[in-house]
């Protein structure tokens, strides 16, 4: 994975990301948008696998609330493994 900033002011911050899965960044979009006023992804070139995120706030800094929904879809996903792997020890225990 390679991140570089395109641009970047106190209230938005574009990024540049490749070699990524785009369904991670849909995650990270969805905890986005909880918490600012636009989040966007986009596949820029599907040959190129790069994509661009966006995202605007203007209450806090964005690259600080992209770092905050990293988090949060990490312990969600944490939570969604635990739940599959508690459903697969009780399907195998039948």
């Amino acid at each position: 994975m390679n991140i570089d900033i395109i641009t970047s002011s106190s209230d938005e911050v574009c990024l540049s990301i490749k070699k990524f899965d785009i369904g991670i960044l849909y995650i990270i979009q969805h905890e986005l948008l909880k918490h600012v006023e636009f989040a966007g992804v986009i596949i820029k070139h599907p040959l190129t696998n790069e994509c661009w995120m966006r995202v605007q706030i203007h209450d806090t800094k964005p690259k600080e609330e992209i770092i905050e929904a990293n988090d949060r879809a990490i312990s969600m996903l944490n939570k969604i493994s635990n739940l599959f792997n508690k459903i697969e020890k009780e399907a195998t225990s039948q």
